[in-house]
């Protein structure tokens, strides 16, 4: 029998959500979705250890943790976080053959809603500062405004489709990604911000609905679902 918290981990908001990004992985469904997250939980990569210590320390805060699919390894979602996610056939010539290269095109819309608000972003590489904290790790690249790291992303492909799904964060909690991840330069936690410190302070299910029609507009139609942006992340 699956223990307590796996049970309650994989139910969970968090767990619901990406267990649709995988629904429409395995049939090759093309789609764009995003949503709110709406409560304080910890996603890892598939290679990171179920015993890893953040892993343990996320789970004593009673705090659910959830696996993704994709790579890289921990990130720290807190409420009105936006996360999203984009699927396209492997056939499909949106994906290419660099497509592991390509945060950037994946991401553009990202970007573009950004840009809609009056911030300018970009993707880059990782700053490499925090192995555990995915988006200050040194793996695959980051959303950043100026030198600050505002989200990240991670990818899953299979012969069938290819899943591309990001987070970008409404706030920073630095003391919990310091007690969490054991980051103790707060130098290194300086290099992340929010969509509030910008002066991003519309509704969550307003900025998602921005990202989604942002993220679709670079793309090209791919069926928009935003069903689920109320149900959390």
């Amino acid at each position: 029998m699956p223990s307590e918290e796996a049970q309650r981990d994989a139910t969970g908001p968090l767990g619901a959500w990406l267990g649709g990004d995988e629904d429409r992985l395995r049939r090759g469904l093309p789609s764009v979705r995003v949503t709110p997250v709406t409560e304080r939980s910890v996603s890892i990569g598939v290679a990171t250890p179920a015993d890893a210590p953040f892993v343990r320390r996320a789970r004593e805060a009673g705090w659910p943790v959830v696996r993704r699919r994709s790579g890289g390894s921990g990130v720290l979602h807190l409420p009105g976080d936006l996360v999203w996610s984009v699927v396209l056939p492997r056939a499909d010539p949106r994906v290419g053959p660099d497509f592991v290269r390509a945060f950037g095109r994946f991401g553009a819309g990202a970007v573009r809603f950004l840009s809609g608000r009056g911030v300018s972003g970009r993707w880059g590489a990782a700053p490499g500062l925090a192995p555990e904290y995915c988006v200050l790790s040194a793996r695959g690249e980051v959303l950043s405004v100026g030198d600050r790291v505002l989200g990240g992303a991670a990818q899953h492909a299979t012969a069938r489709a290819l899943l591309h799904h990001g987070t970008i964060a409404r706030r920073v909690d630095l003391d919990a990604l310091a007690r969490l991840f054991e980051i103790r330069d707060p130098d290194r936690l300086d290099r992340l911000t929010g969509l509030e410190e910008l002066g991003m302070r519309a509704s969550p299910a307003d900025l998602a609905d921005e990202l989604a029609s942002a993220l679709e507009s670079e793309l090209g139609p791919l069926g928009v679902d935003r069903s689920g942006r109320s149900a959390g992340a």
